[in-house]
């Protein structure tokens, strides 16, 4: 039983600690700078609260959860390690990739397990794609092609995703953060970015949309449009290869049934698909709990590591460079 420490109790915060419950971990201390969030959720968890994160960092905890807004993983995830913590950081790891780098380092120099939270790399359709992709049903991959986006809602501008400096970008810094990820996971890693991001209707100076062109070294190219002007929630994640495709739509509740399917290249038949359909509640948070804390136990680098966070950011970042100059940029 590992013994863990929480900070940030909004949504994130709760779905984090039910995993740490379901999988029978010990909960012992949760930290909001407000104190309701905190007493709320200690209460539901039989655990202490703090309002000061850095009381909960020198409790007598194995593992700390960074589950606060985006301007603090960093700094937070950081001091853990310092501390001799482990560490799950939602994503994005940090809001550049200088302290992302700095964090790999650190994980490195002390040889204590960072992982990113990358749970869509645990939903059971992605899952799945990756049993097919891996067994070679597609062959060898050509592109990826991802939607990802919500609509918001009403105020949503008055949101803290909206502050760049809390945030450090708009929605490729929110939810794109899922899609560079897992195009990486596939593809590899890219040598190219090209980016156009747009703010569109939400009226503050970051982009709702962003629509990105990757390519790899070997000419695999992934094609990203992420938004917050999806007014009906939206994830489609396609991968085509020589040999056919696998798609993934759906991630359940308001994004509709997630549905993993394979479909075969055959010229001479009746086309058929493989459909295979997943019910019930999101399992990705417990299950992403029990890789992490595998990768603890087992010494080993965790699925959606510290590296791959920094990479992920390292990709925003590119994207970004090319929007604003217009510009191919290399790796």
């Amino acid at each position: 039983m590992l013994k863990v420490g929480l900070i940030g109790c909004g949504r994130q915060g709760w779905r984090r600690a039910g995993a740490v419950k379901a999988c029978g971990d010990q909960l012992v201390m949760v930290a909001d700078a407000d104190e309701r969030n905190a007493r709320a959720l200690a209460e539901e968890m039989n655990c202490q609260f703090t309002t000061d994160w850095q009381e909960l960092l020198a409790a007598d905890v194995d593992v700390v959860i960074v589950a606060t807004p985006n301007v603090f993983h960093a700094s937070m995830s950081l001091e853990a390690l310092k501390l001799g913590k482990c560490v799950l950081c939602e994503k994005p790891l940090g809001l550049n990739s200088k302290e992302t780098a700095a964090l790999v380092e650190a994980s490195e120099k002390t040889r204590l397990t960072l992982k990113c939270g990358f749970n869509l790399r645990h939903h059971p359709g992605v899952k799945q794609a990756r049993i097919w992709f891996d067994r070679g049903e597609i062959g060898e991959p050509l592109f990826v092609r991802i939607r990802y986006g919500i609509g918001g809602r009403i105020d949503y501008e008055k949101d803290w995703r909206m502050n760049r400096r809390i945030s450090g970008g708009g929605q490729l810094m929110d939810q794109g953060m899922h899609a560079l990820d897992l195009a990486r996971w596939f593809l590899g890693e890219f040598s190219e970015s090209f980016g156009i991001t747009l703010s569109s209707f939400w009226k503050v100076p970051l982009e709702d949309n962003a629509f990105c062109l990757l390519q790899t070294e070997k000419g695999k190219t992934a094609s990203i449009h992420v938004s917050w002007t999806q007014w009906k929630n939206l994830f489609s994640f396609e991968i085509y290869g020589i040999e056919g495709y696998i798609i993934v739509e759906g991630l359940g509740g308001s994004y509709g049934t997630e549905k993993a399917i394979l479909g075969k290249r055959d010229f001479t038949k009746p086309f058929k698909e493989v459909i295979v359909e997943f019910r019930g509640e999101d399992s990705s948070w417990v299950d992403e709990w029990k890789e992490f804390t595998s990768a603890i136990k087992e010494g080993r680098e965790p699925l959606g590591s510290a590296r791959d966070g920094h990479e992920a950011v390292k990709l925003a970042h590119a994207i970004y460079k090319s929007a604003a100059e217009k510009r191919t940029i290399g790796k």
